[in-house]
């Protein structure tokens, strides 16, 4: 599983074709990326990982709060094209990506345990659609987290 995770001051993501839009204020978003042998022990992980990683600044600046501690919000979308491999030839390979139903059901499951066991506010994009993401980098700070 792999994750791009961007401390933002707000975010959006819209589709066009369903009509759709999405929108957090302070908080983070995380890209998400299900890899073939992931498994349900690594969405709990990741979800672990992304509501306590401390990547907000306290008084003295220093990353020392995480999404939580600043009651920010999460907007969480999914993004296959995190395992492209670009290390041969000019077209990555997705060979690494999960299966879209695999990758659909790991997905939900970060979504339901940022919500249920870490009470965080989680928007998403719509699976497997063409999405827009618009957002305002703080920091800038972007962190790839890996499992």
């Amino acid at each position: 599983m792999i994750a791009v995770v961007q401390r933002v001051s707000e975010a959006i993501v819209t589709v066009a074709e369903a009509d759709y839009r999405a929108s957090i204020g302070n908080g983070l978003v995380v890209l998400l990326c299900v890899q073939q042998d992931d498994t349900t022990g690594d969405a709990n992980w990741m979800a672990n990982k992304i509501a306590r990683l401390r990547v907000f600044p306290d008084e003295q600046q220093r990353f020392d709060q995480s999404v939580q501690d600043v009651g920010g919000s999460i907007l969480l979308v999914s993004q296959f094209t995190l395992a492209g491999d670009c290390s041969k030839g000019n077209r990555p390979s997705f060979i690494s990506a999960a299966d879209p139903e695999h990758g659909r059901l790991l997905c939900d499951e970060v979504e339901r345990l940022l919500i249920q066991d870490h009470a965080l506010e989680v928007c998403t994009g719509i699976f497997q659609a063409s999405m827009q993401v618009s957002l305002v980098n703080e920091g800038p700070a972007t962190f790839i987290v890996e499992r």
